[in-house]
């Protein structure tokens, strides 16, 4: 039966199915009084004719196996009792006396099956992962960047329209009284290249967004950002991103550029209740974080790893260039630690004081060598800002080193190695790329490489072909010749998860010189339902679409407060079909000593393996082509490649933790 056939059957539907191809679980399932006996007697089959050695026989002894626990999901800090079993029992004899989803008894379904004819994940030939991959044209593409054109032009004209009725007159994007319109128009076009420019011009409401769209977006979207709003939800784009839309009724598909500013119905409906999935950056004043570390106060250092940190300024970098909407910092913006007001976001004069106490935090640390200086943005920071961090950056390096010079071997500290910049604005802001940023950029990465520091990268977020422009292309060879690394990480959301679409842009970022760093699998909470992205079809995406000279990024999820990975297994379904899978931690890192008291972590999905195919098929994939999908029950953190590894010191230090409490 096709997969499309089955993913719409009724009930009564799926009940004839069971019986026609699964016989043998039903008969077992009506001879047995409890669902007790019906799962030892279906153990007892399975491994009387099933090899229980194969991945698909083992995979139904363990949904077997957990039916009746309590286990602990991390995510929403409750316990959940597992019912896998105890539904289908219920289902086939007729006991129901819960709602249940067909999703739950699809995946089932397929479980069973799949024992029938196991079969080993297989990468996709060469010439169908390319014929995927040549359906996603990118921002370079001659088509494409004639409809830009014309979206430039119109929008351009609608920012003449809005400069011209601007009350303010201190403004620097103003007009002569004597300029005609040509020369406004002239005008304009040369302000459309200046960073600032897009700022200041940057669309904050439903009804800025839909102007410079055309007016194209539907009444049911409007209404549903009218709602955002209300609830008080930040609106930020800027003109040149809305310029890569496709607002005609042909040409390119840019539902991956539209699930990044369109907020879905889901996370409008949470907003004002989302929780921080990343739980280690929720920070109590004197109490250590979900992964064990102590902080400074004030919400500027997130930490979960021993040797890295992030560094989150009160600075500009504190906003972005565009919000997107399956944002891990989601619930920061709901709390308005980022924001879009700019004016407020300056940097105050107690901020030199307190960036020397931050550093502090890393100079006395006896594991910290990597900072991650991120946001919001932290090209958002305005250039004298960004450099004054970077010189910060410098001294405090050079400090622990001076510092060392007088602790004996064994108990020397770690030296900063490694330092990153996180920016999404060589996508949402190209232009921001300009030559005092290349040189302060350069500048530091000479005096800090001097000293010591090795690993200088520019971590930036591409998610789809048709956000590498011509102007983002540039960008990029411009942060190359500063002597930076730049590197990719990807959210592995709905739109981006088709097929060949990462396969595509992969390819497209090696060929400029970009690094593919992280796929990441979008956060579980309900609010990102719309976008989220099963870890099957990661795990599928990786096994089956990866080339191997190109696929230096790992596909991983990050585990609320602990970390990223992919090692996982499936232990059972929800009766809303939600896969509730058992994550191990990634071995190929140091991780807080803290997992050694967590154990396995539990975390349920929040969309079906069946929900998910279903909406492909309404964005017009073909979900027969995915149909391998269901046997990806587990998986396995890739290794790190030698490039993200830190090198080794030419002194042992200590292995002493500091910063560190375990409750």
């Amino acid at each position: 039966m096709k997969q499309k056939k089955i993913l719409s059957l009724t009930l009564s539907q799926l009940k004839q199915l069971y019986r026609h191809e699964l016989p043998y679980v039903v008969q077992i399932a009506l001879q047995c009084a409890d669902v007790e006996t019906f799962s030892r007697n279906i153990a007892d089959y399975i491994e009387m004719h099933y090899d229980t050695a194969t991945p698909e026989a083992a995979n139904m002894l363990s949904l077997i196996a957990y039916n009746g626990r309590d286990i602990y999901e991390l995510s929403t800090d409750r316990q959940i009792h597992v019912t896998t079993l105890s539904l289908l029992h219920n289902f086939l004899t007729d006991k129901l006396t819960e709602e249940i989803e067909t999703d739950a008894l699809i995946d089932l379904f397929m479980q069973f099956k799949r024992m029938q004819s196991p079969t080993l994940p297989q990468h996709a030939s060469r010439q169908v992962v390319k014929t995927w991959m040549e359906r996603w044209q990118s921002g370079l593409d001659e088509e494409v960047q004639q409809i830009r054109d014309r979206n430039k032009e119109r929008i351009l004209h609608i920012l003449l329209q809005k400069i011209e009725h601007q009350k303010s007159t201190t403004s620097r994007y103003h007009f002569n009284e004597e300029m005609n319109y040509e020369e406004k128009y002239r005008k304009v076009s040369e302000w459309w290249n200046d960073f600032r420019f897009q700022l200041v011009m940057a669309a904050k409401s439903p009804t800025e967004i839909n102007r410079l769209l055309g007016n194209t977006l539907s009444d049911e979207t409007m209404y549903l950002l009218s709602r955002a709003r209300k609830k008080g939800m930040p609106f930020f784009v800027t003109p040149y991103y809305l310029s890569l839309l496709n607002c005609t009724d042909s040409g390119y598909n840019d539902e991956a550029l539209r699930s990044y500013i369109l907020y879905s119905p889901q996370l409008v409906e949470t907003y004002g209740q989302i929780r921080a999935w990343e739980r280690e950056d929720v920070v109590e004043a004197g109490k250590p974080n979900a992964a064990g570390w102590l902080l400074p106060e004030g919400h500027n250092i997130h930490r979960r790893y021993p040797e890295v940190a992030i560094l989150i300024p009160d600075t500009m970098g504190r906003a972005c260039g565009g919000l997107c909407a399956s944002c891990q910092r989601m619930y920061d913006f709901q709390s308005k630690r980022l924001n879009f007001e700019f004016d407020t976001l300056k940097p105050k004069e107690t901020w030199e004081k307190k960036l020397r106490r931050l550093m502090n935090y890393f100079e006395e640390d006896t594991q910290l060598r990597d900072i991650l200086i991120t946001g919001g943005d932290a090209l958002m920071s305005q250039n004298k800002t960004l450099a004054n961090i970077l010189d910060a950056v410098y001294r405090m390096a050079l400090r622990k080193q001076k510092a060392n010079l007088l602790r004996p071997e064994g108990e020397k500290y770690a030296e900063l190695q490694r330092v990153r910049l996180g920016t999404r604005l060589p996508v949402y802001l190209p232009m921001r790329i300009n030559d005092e940023l290349v040189e302060i950029l350069r500048t530091f990465r000479q005096k800090a490489s001097d000293i010591g520091v090795s690993q200088f990268f520019i971590q930036t977020h591409f998610q789809t072909p048709l956000e590498i422009t011509p102007q983002a292309r540039e960008g990029i060879q411009q942060l190359l010749d500063a002597g930076w690394k730049v590197t990719n990480q990807l959210v592995f959301n709905v739109a981006a998860s088709r097929r060949g679409h990462t396969a595509q842009l992969r390819r497209m970022l090696h060929e400029l010189g970009v690094v593919c760093y992280y796929t990441f699998s979008v956060k579980g909470f309900e609010e990102n339902n719309a976008v989220f992205a099963p870890c099957a079809r990661s795990m599928q995406e990786r096994c089956e679409e990866k080339h191997p000279m190109l696929s230096t990024d790992r596909n991983v999820l990050n585990l609320p407060g602990i970390g990223k990975s992919m090692t996982f297994k499936l232990v059972g379904i929800t009766p809303e079909g939600k896969r509730i899978l058992c994550f191990d931690h990634d071995a190929n890192r140091r991780h807080s000593p803290i997992i050694g008291q967590m154990g396995k972590v539990y975390i349920v999905e929040n969309k079906s393996i069946a929900a998910y195919l279903r909406q492909l098929g309404s964005m017009g994939e073909n979900p027969e082509e995915y149909n391998s999908i269901w046997n990806y029950t587990e998986g396995k953190t890739e290794p790190r490649i030698g490039m993200y590894q830190y090198p080794d010191f030419p002194f042992r230090i200590t292995d002493k933790m500091s910063n560190l409490r375990l409750t």
